[in-house]
């Protein structure tokens, strides 16, 4: 079998046969092994960390170049800080009476409807309570017996009295003729002119007469007291059921619900036929003639939030008006508190019920201090520290600071700034964590 052979095989074969060095031949390798490669970069790269030390050394810390017009540069100032909050409030009445029946009763009509404009006093609902007309009848009907009984009382007592004064005046006559017959008998007796036994008779009767009439004058006086006592019972029973015949006309005119002052009648939730309840919310009446304003403020300023506190607001016709916490309620709901402000001059006649008001409160007096403008660094820095301009103004390098106060202004400065200062207060969020920014 013949095979054939590449003409390049062959040439080599030849050439290693004629010199005779086919296998000792010495093989030369490149200058740039993976080690040195290796060897050099690391090299590199330890120079080039030495040299960003001492360059980020020279130029105060980490820099970050940052568009000038991208960020807010404010001044610190010298001026009146007041502490304030920015709440919202909501126009409601100043009064406000809600509707309740003194007494239960079936709705038999409504002449007003909600939203109607009412003078105080208009009837509103009439109800009906036949058990209340029931017992207004027989308190009526005892009344009238009562009346009967005294009368018959007073006149047995008149009777009497009559006949025991008509008993004294007898026994009075009696005792002044037997007094002169005594004193007469009395002389004769003397003189015995008349006989023992008709003088003693003159003289035991003038002493029954005489016991006869203190006795009857007791039981006049007696009487008297009794009759006194009994009228005054029977009088104090007539005042009980006057009283109470009283409350009961009271309740009976009660069935018909009027109202309580003038104003709207802002809701009305009766049905004809339905049964309501003594003391039931029926509906409301709001005064329309002046207004306050009830805000709701975070719990973390419940607090610091006190009656009399002055709130001032320019939302109205761009007219500055004040105001005063005339309420603050205590329950927190929500996170939240409330509190009710009235206008010291009055509300404005365009406010109407339900319309948003923003206000500024007031929670201390202005006090003379250091100010910085509030911003985004806030966010960033928790007002531990902040991005100054150097005198140049071409860069800002971070400072310490700490503030105090805040209203939705200005922040207190308490350390780290001095007024002329000039900081960025727009938001750090994409400096990370360089020390000094260049501005460009």
């Amino acid at each position: 079998t013949t095979t054939s052979e590449s003409p390049l095989l062959r040439g080599s074969r030849n050439s290693e046969a004629g010199t005779g060095e086919g296998v000792d031949r010495k093989i030369e390798t490149s200058f740039f092994t993976p080690k040195r490669i290796g060897l050099g970069l690391a090299v590199v790269l330890a120079l080039s960390a030495l040299a960003h030390g001492v360059w980020t050394t020279t130029t105060g810390g980490q820099v970050y170049n940052v568009d000038r017009d991208k960020v807010t540069v404010s001044t610190v100032q010298q001026g009146d800080f007041q502490e304030f909050i920015a709440v919202t409030g909501t126009a409601v009445p100043e009064k406000t009476v809600y509707l309740s029946p003194a007494e239960g009763g079936r709705v038999e009509a409504t002449p007003i409807k909600a939203g109607t404009m009412v003078e105080a006093g208009a009837p509103i609902v009439r109800l009906s309570n036949n058990d209340l007309r029931l017992q207004l009848a027989r308190t009526e009907a005892r009344l009238a017996e009562q009346r009967s009984r005294m009368q018959q009382i007073r006149m047995n007592m008149e009777q009497r009295r009559l006949r025991l004064k008509q008993d004294l005046a007898e026994i009075r006559n009696q005792i002044r003729q037997l007094e002169r017959q005594f004193e007469r008998q009395k002389r004769l007796h003397g003189q015995d002119l008349i006989a023992d036994q008709q003088f003693q008779q003159t003289r035991d009767d003038l002493q029954y007469q005489r016991r006869r009439l203190v006795l009857t004058q007791s039981a006049y006086r007696q009487d008297s007291l009794t009759y006194q006592s009994r009228l005054d019972q029977q009088r104090k029973q007539r005042r009980r059921l006057d009283q109470r015949y009283e409350v009961m006309q009271q309740a009976l005119e009660s069935l018909t619900v009027r109202a309580p002052i003038s104003g709207q009648l802002t809701s009305l939730n009766v049905e004809l036929g339905q049964t309501i309840s003594a003391g039931e919310r029926i509906g409301r009446v709001d005064q329309t003639t002046d207004f306050k304003l009830r805000a709701q403020i975070d719990e973390f300023y419940i607090e610091r939030v006190r009656h009399g506190q002055t709130a001032t607001t320019r939302a109205l016709r761009d007219t500055t008006h004040t105001l005063t916490v005339d309420r603050v309620y205590p329950e927190v709901q929500n996170g939240r508190f409330e509190v009710d402000l009235a206008f010291t001059d009055g509300a404005p006649p365009n406010l109407r019920r339900g319309r948003s008001v923003r206000l500024k409160l007031q929670l201390g007096q202005p006090k003379t201090t250091t100010l910085l403008s509030r911003g985004g660094f806030y966010q960033s820095t928790g007002g531990n520290w902040a991005y100054t301009l150097t005198e140049s103004g071409d860069a800002a390098v971070r400072r310490p600071i700490r503030l105090g106060r805040q209203n939705p202004n200005y922040f207190e400065v308490l350390e780290g700034l001095e007024p002329g200062d000039k900081v960025i207060t727009s938001s750090y969020d994409t400096f990370g964590d360089a020390d000094r920014l260049s501005l460009e």
